[in-house]
Protein backbone atom coordinates (compact mmCIF):
# COMPACT_ATOMS: atom_id res chain seq x y z
CA UNK A 1 0.00 0.00 0.00
CA UNK A 2 1.33 3.43 -1.01
CA UNK A 3 -0.40 6.37 0.65
CA UNK A 4 -0.60 10.01 -0.36
CA UNK A 5 -1.54 12.49 2.35
CA UNK A 6 -2.97 15.69 0.88
CA UNK A 7 -3.60 18.73 3.08
CA UNK A 8 -6.14 21.26 1.87
CA UNK A 9 -7.64 18.35 -0.02
CA UNK A 10 -11.03 19.97 -0.67
CA UNK A 11 -9.46 23.10 -2.10
CA UNK A 12 -8.58 23.83 -5.71
CA UNK A 13 -5.06 22.39 -5.85
CA UNK A 14 -5.55 19.75 -3.17
CA UNK A 15 -8.56 18.26 -4.95
CA UNK A 16 -6.68 18.10 -8.24
CA UNK A 17 -3.87 16.25 -6.48
CA UNK A 18 -6.32 13.86 -4.79
CA UNK A 19 -7.89 12.92 -8.12
CA UNK A 20 -4.63 12.46 -10.00
CA UNK A 21 -2.75 10.47 -7.35
CA UNK A 22 -5.78 8.26 -6.70
CA UNK A 23 -6.17 7.64 -10.43
CA UNK A 24 -2.52 6.58 -10.56
CA UNK A 25 -2.92 3.96 -7.88
CA UNK A 26 -2.22 5.56 -4.51
CA UNK A 27 -4.52 5.44 -1.49
CA UNK A 28 -5.29 9.07 -0.72
CA UNK A 29 -5.98 10.54 2.72
CA UNK A 30 -7.24 14.13 2.66
CA UNK A 31 -6.84 16.63 5.51
CA UNK A 32 -9.14 19.65 5.33
CA UNK A 33 -11.27 21.43 7.96
CA UNK A 34 -12.87 24.00 5.59
CA UNK A 35 -11.23 27.05 7.14
CA UNK A 36 -11.76 28.75 3.78
CA UNK A 37 -15.37 29.26 4.92
CA UNK A 38 -14.08 30.97 8.06
CA UNK A 39 -11.79 33.20 6.02
CA UNK A 40 -14.15 34.27 3.23
CA UNK A 41 -17.73 33.32 4.12
CA UNK A 42 -20.24 30.67 3.11
CA UNK A 43 -19.76 31.18 -0.64
CA UNK A 44 -16.11 30.15 -0.31
CA UNK A 45 -16.78 26.93 1.61
CA UNK A 46 -15.13 23.81 0.20
CA UNK A 47 -17.60 21.40 1.82
CA UNK A 48 -19.24 20.73 -1.56
CA UNK A 49 -15.92 19.63 -3.02
CA UNK A 50 -15.12 17.43 -0.01
CA UNK A 51 -18.44 15.64 -0.54
CA UNK A 52 -17.75 15.31 -4.26
CA UNK A 53 -14.37 13.69 -3.60
CA UNK A 54 -15.93 11.24 -1.14
CA UNK A 55 -18.55 10.31 -3.75
CA UNK A 56 -16.31 10.05 -6.80
CA UNK A 57 -12.78 9.04 -5.72
CA UNK A 58 -12.66 5.34 -4.82
CA UNK A 59 -11.11 4.70 -1.41
CA UNK A 60 -10.65 8.36 -0.57
CA UNK A 61 -10.51 9.00 3.18
CA UNK A 62 -11.16 12.45 4.58
CA UNK A 63 -9.93 13.76 7.93
CA UNK A 64 -11.32 17.01 9.38
CA UNK A 65 -8.08 18.07 11.09
CA UNK A 66 -6.48 21.46 11.62
CA UNK A 67 -2.87 21.19 10.42
CA UNK A 68 -1.76 23.07 13.57
CA UNK A 69 -3.00 20.21 15.77
CA UNK A 70 0.27 18.41 16.53
CA UNK A 71 -1.35 15.50 18.34
CA UNK A 72 -3.87 14.64 15.62
CA UNK A 73 -1.41 15.13 12.77
CA UNK A 74 1.18 12.95 14.51
CA UNK A 75 -1.43 10.24 15.11
CA UNK A 76 -2.46 10.26 11.44
CA UNK A 77 1.14 9.97 10.23
CA UNK A 78 1.88 7.26 12.80
CA UNK A 79 -1.14 5.26 11.60
CA UNK A 80 0.25 4.97 8.06
CA UNK A 81 3.96 5.24 8.84
CA UNK A 82 6.31 3.98 6.15
CA UNK A 83 3.35 3.33 3.81
CA UNK A 84 3.25 7.09 3.22
CA UNK A 85 4.88 7.66 -0.15
CA UNK A 86 4.16 11.37 -0.51
CA UNK A 87 2.82 14.33 1.44
CA UNK A 88 1.27 17.10 -0.67
CA UNK A 89 0.81 20.21 1.45
CA UNK A 90 -1.67 22.68 -0.07
CA UNK A 91 -3.51 23.87 3.06
CA UNK A 92 -3.05 27.57 3.76
CA UNK A 93 -4.48 30.92 4.70
CA UNK A 94 -4.19 32.43 1.20
CA UNK A 95 -5.12 36.12 1.42
CA UNK A 96 -2.99 39.25 1.87
CA UNK A 97 -5.87 41.27 3.30
CA UNK A 98 -7.09 38.56 5.66
CA UNK A 99 -3.56 38.09 7.02
CA UNK A 100 -3.37 41.78 7.93
CA UNK A 101 -6.59 41.41 9.96
CA UNK A 102 -5.41 38.38 11.91
CA UNK A 103 -1.63 37.91 11.67
CA UNK A 104 -1.50 35.26 14.41
CA UNK A 105 -3.91 32.92 12.66
CA UNK A 106 -2.26 33.53 9.30
CA UNK A 107 1.24 32.79 10.58
CA UNK A 108 0.33 29.79 12.68
CA UNK A 109 -1.41 28.15 9.72
CA UNK A 110 1.14 28.94 7.02
CA UNK A 111 4.34 28.65 9.07
CA UNK A 112 3.62 26.65 12.24
CA UNK A 113 1.24 24.29 10.44
CA UNK A 114 3.93 23.51 7.89
CA UNK A 115 6.38 22.81 10.72
CA UNK A 116 3.89 20.44 12.38
CA UNK A 117 3.62 18.47 9.14
CA UNK A 118 7.37 18.40 8.57
CA UNK A 119 8.01 17.06 12.07
CA UNK A 120 5.38 14.34 11.61
CA UNK A 121 7.02 13.55 8.27
CA UNK A 122 10.47 13.37 9.89
CA UNK A 123 9.22 11.08 12.65
CA UNK A 124 7.15 8.63 10.63
CA UNK A 125 7.96 8.66 6.88
CA UNK A 126 11.34 10.34 6.24
CA UNK A 127 11.90 8.36 3.04
CA UNK A 128 8.75 9.76 1.45
CA UNK A 129 8.44 12.90 -0.70
CA UNK A 130 7.19 16.20 0.77
CA UNK A 131 5.74 18.72 -1.70
CA UNK A 132 4.74 22.17 -0.48
CA UNK A 133 2.40 24.54 -2.33
CA UNK A 134 4.12 27.86 -1.81
CA UNK A 135 3.39 31.11 -3.67
CA UNK A 136 5.09 33.67 -5.86
CA UNK A 137 4.23 36.17 -3.12
CA UNK A 138 7.43 35.08 -1.37
CA UNK A 139 9.09 37.53 -3.79
CA UNK A 140 6.96 40.39 -2.46
CA UNK A 141 6.87 43.45 -4.69
CA UNK A 142 10.29 42.70 -6.23
CA UNK A 143 8.75 42.03 -9.67
CA UNK A 144 7.60 45.66 -9.73
CA UNK A 145 11.27 46.68 -9.87
CA UNK A 146 11.69 45.03 -13.27
CA UNK A 147 11.76 47.35 -16.31
CA UNK A 148 8.02 47.64 -17.01
CA UNK A 149 6.30 49.16 -20.03
CA UNK A 150 2.73 50.45 -19.82
CA UNK A 151 0.66 49.23 -22.74
CA UNK A 152 -3.00 49.72 -23.63
CA UNK A 153 -4.33 46.85 -21.55
CA UNK A 154 -1.39 45.70 -19.40
CA UNK A 155 2.02 46.24 -17.92
CA UNK A 156 4.74 44.21 -19.68
CA UNK A 157 8.36 43.48 -18.92
CA UNK A 158 10.68 45.25 -21.38
CA UNK A 159 11.17 42.89 -24.35
CA UNK A 160 14.96 42.88 -24.04
CA UNK A 161 14.86 41.57 -20.45
CA UNK A 162 15.59 37.88 -19.85
CA UNK A 163 12.28 37.41 -18.00
CA UNK A 164 10.18 38.89 -20.82
CA UNK A 165 9.17 35.68 -22.60
CA UNK A 166 9.49 32.76 -20.19
CA UNK A 167 8.67 34.56 -16.95
CA UNK A 168 10.53 35.04 -13.68
CA UNK A 169 12.83 32.24 -12.57
CA UNK A 170 14.04 31.18 -9.14
CA UNK A 171 17.07 33.49 -9.20
CA UNK A 172 14.89 36.42 -8.12
CA UNK A 173 15.63 37.39 -4.52
CA UNK A 174 13.00 37.20 -1.81
CA UNK A 175 14.88 39.85 0.18
CA UNK A 176 14.57 43.68 0.35
CA UNK A 177 10.94 43.80 -0.75
CA UNK A 178 7.50 44.35 0.78
CA UNK A 179 5.77 40.98 1.00
CA UNK A 180 2.53 41.48 2.96
CA UNK A 181 2.14 39.46 6.15
CA UNK A 182 0.75 36.61 4.05
CA UNK A 183 3.87 36.64 1.88
CA UNK A 184 6.03 36.46 4.99
CA UNK A 185 4.14 33.55 6.55
CA UNK A 186 4.29 31.62 3.29
CA UNK A 187 7.99 32.42 2.90
CA UNK A 188 8.59 31.01 6.38
CA UNK A 189 6.88 27.75 5.44
CA UNK A 190 8.71 27.70 2.10
CA UNK A 191 12.10 28.10 3.80
CA UNK A 192 11.27 25.39 6.34
CA UNK A 193 10.49 22.92 3.57
CA UNK A 194 13.72 23.80 1.78
CA UNK A 195 15.72 23.48 5.00
CA UNK A 196 14.29 20.07 5.90
CA UNK A 197 15.38 18.97 2.44
CA UNK A 198 18.86 20.43 2.53
CA UNK A 199 19.67 19.99 6.23
CA UNK A 200 18.25 16.51 6.70
CA UNK A 201 18.55 15.31 3.10
CA UNK A 202 14.80 14.75 2.75
CA UNK A 203 13.10 14.76 -0.64
CA UNK A 204 11.26 18.08 -0.47
CA UNK A 205 10.15 20.68 -2.99
CA UNK A 206 8.34 24.02 -2.99
CA UNK A 207 6.06 25.05 -5.84
CA UNK A 208 5.68 28.83 -6.09
CA UNK A 209 2.46 29.49 -7.98
CA UNK A 210 0.73 32.66 -9.09
CA UNK A 211 -3.00 32.68 -9.80
CA UNK A 212 -4.19 29.09 -9.87
CA UNK A 213 -7.49 28.20 -11.44
CA UNK A 214 -9.78 25.34 -12.31
CA UNK A 215 -13.31 24.01 -11.83
CA UNK A 216 -12.90 23.23 -8.12
CA UNK A 217 -12.14 26.77 -7.01
CA UNK A 218 -14.46 28.38 -4.46
CA UNK A 219 -13.46 31.89 -5.52
CA UNK A 220 -14.00 34.93 -3.30
CA UNK A 221 -13.15 38.60 -3.65
CA UNK A 222 -10.07 38.26 -1.45
CA UNK A 223 -8.79 35.09 -3.12
CA UNK A 224 -9.44 33.24 -6.36
CA UNK A 225 -9.03 35.83 -9.12
CA UNK A 226 -10.34 34.05 -12.22
CA UNK A 227 -12.97 31.93 -10.46
CA UNK A 228 -14.38 34.98 -8.69
CA UNK A 229 -14.30 37.13 -11.83
CA UNK A 230 -16.08 34.46 -13.87
CA UNK A 231 -18.69 34.04 -11.15
CA UNK A 232 -19.36 37.78 -11.11
CA UNK A 233 -19.72 37.73 -14.90
CA UNK A 234 -22.13 34.82 -14.97
CA UNK A 235 -24.44 35.86 -12.12
CA UNK A 236 -24.23 39.62 -12.74
CA UNK A 237 -22.44 40.67 -9.56
CA UNK A 238 -20.49 43.96 -9.82
CA UNK A 239 -16.74 43.40 -9.98
CA UNK A 240 -14.30 45.82 -8.32
CA UNK A 241 -10.85 46.61 -9.76
CA UNK A 242 -8.29 47.54 -7.12
CA UNK A 243 -5.60 49.87 -8.46
CA UNK A 244 -3.04 49.85 -11.28
CA UNK A 245 -5.77 50.80 -13.83
CA UNK A 246 -6.59 47.10 -14.06
CA UNK A 247 -3.37 46.58 -16.00
CA UNK A 248 -1.71 44.38 -13.35
CA UNK A 249 -0.78 41.04 -14.90
CA UNK A 250 -1.41 37.67 -13.29
CA UNK A 251 -0.04 34.34 -14.41
CA UNK A 252 -2.78 31.71 -14.52
CA UNK A 253 -2.06 28.02 -14.10
CA UNK A 254 -4.65 25.25 -14.24
CA UNK A 255 -4.78 23.09 -11.12
CA UNK A 256 -4.68 19.94 -13.24
CA UNK A 257 -1.39 20.99 -14.80
CA UNK A 258 0.02 21.71 -11.35
CA UNK A 259 -1.02 18.25 -10.11
CA UNK A 260 0.82 16.70 -13.06
CA UNK A 261 3.91 18.71 -12.05
CA UNK A 262 3.57 17.22 -8.56
CA UNK A 263 3.57 13.76 -10.10
CA UNK A 264 6.67 14.50 -12.18
CA UNK A 265 8.60 15.56 -9.09
CA UNK A 266 7.27 12.56 -7.17
CA UNK A 267 8.80 10.33 -9.84
CA UNK A 268 12.20 12.08 -9.70
CA UNK A 269 12.50 13.96 -6.38
CA UNK A 270 15.44 16.01 -5.16
CA UNK A 271 16.32 17.55 -1.80
CA UNK A 272 15.20 21.11 -1.04
CA UNK A 273 14.14 22.02 -4.58
CA UNK A 274 12.20 25.16 -5.58
CA UNK A 275 10.07 25.56 -8.69
CA UNK A 276 8.43 28.74 -9.95
CA UNK A 277 5.20 27.41 -11.43
CA UNK A 278 3.99 29.54 -14.31
CA UNK A 279 3.75 29.75 -18.02
CA UNK A 280 5.24 33.08 -19.01
CA UNK A 281 3.49 35.45 -21.38
CA UNK A 282 1.32 32.84 -23.10
CA UNK A 283 -0.38 31.93 -19.81
CA UNK A 284 -0.98 35.32 -18.25
CA UNK A 285 -3.44 38.17 -18.58
CA UNK A 286 -4.16 41.52 -17.01
CA UNK A 287 -7.34 42.18 -15.06
CA UNK A 288 -8.66 44.25 -18.00
CA UNK A 289 -7.89 41.44 -20.44
CA UNK A 290 -9.58 38.88 -18.20
CA UNK A 291 -12.69 41.08 -18.02
CA UNK A 292 -12.75 41.34 -21.83
CA UNK A 293 -12.55 37.56 -22.11
CA UNK A 294 -15.43 37.11 -19.65
CA UNK A 295 -17.53 39.65 -21.57
CA UNK A 296 -16.90 37.72 -24.78
CA UNK A 297 -18.13 34.56 -23.07
CA UNK A 298 -21.31 36.03 -21.59
CA UNK A 299 -22.03 38.25 -24.58
CA UNK A 300 -22.59 41.45 -22.65
CA UNK A 301 -20.77 44.07 -20.63
CA UNK A 302 -19.90 43.48 -16.97
CA UNK A 303 -20.64 45.96 -14.23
Amino acid sequence: MSVAIVTGSAGLVGAAAVKLFAARGLDVVGVDNDMRKSFFGDAASTAWNRDLLLETVPGYRHEDIDIRDQEKIAALFKEYGKDIAIVIHTAAQPSHDWAAKDPFTDFTINANGTLVLLEAFRAHCPDAVFLNMSTNKVYGDAPNELPLIEEESRWSVAPDHRFAVHGIDETMSIDTSVHSLFGVSKAAGDLLVQEYGRYFGFKTACFRGGCLTGPAHSGAQLHGFLAYLARCAVIGTPYTIFGYKGKQVRDNLHSGDLARAFWSVFEAPRAGEVYNMGGGTYANCSVLEAIDLCEDIIGTRMD
